[in-house]
């Protein structure tokens, strides 16, 4: 697989990202929505997402050419927090899945992060998912939690696990 950080963002190429949001999240991925969607649904979060005001994907494309997995280096746009960014959206389109390529997204997001002179990462992910325990293995820790603030349905809540890496 072949990793760009903030590649040209083309029509074709959100297209293809937009897409993958829809299958992964379709999928069952807690990406931030909760299925079923449309791509119409996603496109507004999408086009925020990709805006260019500080976020950067991190694209990492198949043999093909075409979008397997991708995640967005977040700016907090403070200048106290310039030395880390948050990692958004982290997410290996369904076909791709069990490949070990959601692994080798984030070993590339740490070596862009490392590249762009960042000490630190932050994500949160959904509770009740075992996401936490993958990122546990790839050196993240629990630094905090909020108990069911993620509703999926009524009385189907879920708590924010949030988590951190230091380069």
């Amino acid at each position: 697989m072949r990793f760009v950080l903030a590649p040209e963002m083309t029509p074709e190429l959100f297209e293809d990202l937009l897409h993958c949001w829809t299958e992964v999240t379709n999928a069952g991925g807690a990406v931030g929505f909760v299925p079923p969607v449309t791509p119409d649904d996603i496109r507004p979060t999408a086009e925020r997402s990709f805006s260019g005001t500080g976020n950067d994907p991190l694209v990492g494309f198949d043999d093909d050419g075409r979008v397997a997995s991708w995640l967005i280096l977040a700016d907090s746009q403070s200048g106290l927090r310039a030395h880390w960014r948050w990692v958004l959206r982290v997410m290996v389109h369904p076909k791709h899945q069990g490949k070990g390529y959601g692994r080798e997204l984030m070993l590339a997001a740490d070596d862009a992060a490392r590249g762009l002179g960042l000490e630190m990462l932050q994500l949160t992910c959904r509770g009740g998912t075992g996401v936490d325990g993958f990122y546990a293995s790839l050196g993240y820790r629990e630094v905090g939690r909020v108990p069911r603030s993620i509703r999926l349905s009524p009385g189907d809540d879920r708590d924010e696990i949030y988590m951190m890496k230091w380069l």
